[in-house]
């Protein structure tokens, strides 16, 4: 919520809504990702407080299935009917519940970059006889949370949705993520996939690339290859091409440039990594942090950071 811009309304809850003193509350925060700018807005809200890393901050579950398909930008539509029909999630089908509700495991999430494409596929799955439902910014609350009932339900088991659906949503059962459209950075790839391969279920991400995503290809064969997935060969030619060029390196400048996890994409504490630059870092135990709280990593399990401080 932080790196969305609520800082406002959480220094506002903190401070002023009856919260306990400083001192006499705990206070925790989660994220997949935690960029060296989000943590130190969150100290802010912390004092003393431990850094705990399960598996590598920023990465991706091992729970996913990662596959990055070549689909030109007049193909996709017809790409991604391939892909629902082939999940048997077309209305016309035989039902595969009673009351012809899909069974919640089948759900499929379905990203696409702007509020005016996701009505617009939307539509267009509609009319090609698909029970789908969508959720972006201009939304109200009340459709929001419409949309997400019948999602989750099953009623309707295709959601298309902006970058609003990628973070602080919890929908079991989401069996399959599709980027129609890739994000322009690695991080908020990251969140998009987080959305299955949960609670040690197994999931799987499809995405679309073209050329118009050169500017995120090395990170995203960085990512690719430290989850141990599939490397399309084509993708290893262009990432090798804009190596050599020059290019890419997507994302939205918080990286401070070098690779994905040096800078600010936030692949452990920061505080210890300052400490570091600096040599002032002294003897640690492997793992911990000397800055009065600690740094710990635990199993690869899962990709989630919390920070608290009692």
């Amino acid at each position: 919520m932080l790196d969305m811009g609520f800082e406002p309304q959480i220094r506002r809850i903190v401070e002023e809504d009856n919260m306990p003193a400083t001192g006499q509350r705990q206070t925790l925060m989660f994220s997949a990702t935690f960029p060296k700018e989000i943590q130190r807005l969150a100290q802010d809200f912390l004092d003393n407080y431990i850094f705990l890393a399960v598996g590598r901050v920023g990465s991706t579950s091992e729970n996913i299935t990662q596959k990055i398909v070549w689909v030109a930008e007049e193909d996709k539509r017809s790409f991604l009917l391939d892909i629902l029909n082939a999940a048997g999630l077309d209305r016309t089908n035989e039902p595969t519940s009673k009351g012809g509700v899909i069974k919640a495991e089948s759900l499929t999430l379905v990203f696409v970059e702007t509020k005016k494409g996701a009505d617009a596929l939307e539509e267009f799955l509609y009319r090609h006889g698909y029970p789908v439902t969508s959720i972006h910014g201009d939304r109200s609350q009340r459709e929001r949370e419409d949309a997400l009932r019948v999602f989750r339900s099953g009623t309707c088991p295709i959601l298309v949705a902006t970058a609003v659906a990628a973070r602080g949503l919890d929908i079991p059962h989401v069996r399959h993520v599709i980027n129609f459209d890739l994000p322009s950075d690695i991080e908020e790839y990251v969140h998009r996939i987080g959305r299955t391969g949960r609670m040690g279920n197994l999931g799987l991400a499809t995405s679309f690339f073209n050329d118009k995503n050169r500017n995120m290809v090395r990170d995203l064969v960085e990512l690719l290859q430290e989850a141990k997935q599939e490397l399309p060969k084509w993708l290893e030619v262009i990432a090798s091409e804009t190596r050599w060029g020059g290019g890419g390196g997507g994302g939205r400048g918080r990286s401070g440039g070098g690779k994905r996890f040096g800078g600010g994409f936030g692949s452990r504490d920061y505080r210890q990594a300052d400490r570091n630059k600096t040599g002032t870092g002294g003897a640690s135990r492997p793992g911990f942090s000397n800055f009065g709280g600690g740094e710990c990593k635990l199993s690869r399990m899962c990709v989630c950071v919390c920070v608290c401080v009692l």
